[in-house]
């Protein structure tokens, strides 16, 4: 049974930084795509950063520059290292992973990512 569980939110104030952990294991894929994604309070669910089997990396654009996607496998633990966090990252963080490496554009929607965790609250004040 695969196990996606974040942990790591918190409260803080703008500025300041965080670093989000997603414990994950029981996949069998041999090939993968795992990643963080956000919703926010009326929001749509937004992707935030993604990472494959292969390192390859991408993040949105609201983010580049001051979150970090890393895997530890080892640990089995995806992180994502947010710095200079603003108040419009307040939001619930989730890990997803899905089958296969390859990924597009469109990665954002979350679409095709087969499991999810139930995620973890982040809140930023100015």
């Amino acid at each position: 049974q695969v196990h996606l569980e974040e942990s790591g939110g918190g409260s803080v104030q703008a500025g300041e930084s965080l670093r989000l952990s997603c414990l994950a294991y029981g996949y069998t894929y041999n090939t993968y795509r795992m990643g963080w994604f956000r919703q926010a309070p009326g929001k749509q669910r937004e992707g935030v950063a993604i990472m494959n089997t292969f390192g390859r990396t991408a993040y949105a654009d609201s983010v580049t520059g001051r979150f970090t996607i890393s895997k530890d496998n080892a640990k089995a633990t995806l992180y994502l290292e947010m710095n200079s966090l603003k108040p419009e990252d307040t939001a619930m963080y989730y890990c997803a992973i899905g089958p296969g490496a390859t990924y597009n554009g469109s990665w954002t929607t979350g679409n095709g990512m087969a499991y999810w965790g139930k995620g973890t609250l982040v809140t930023i004040s100015s």
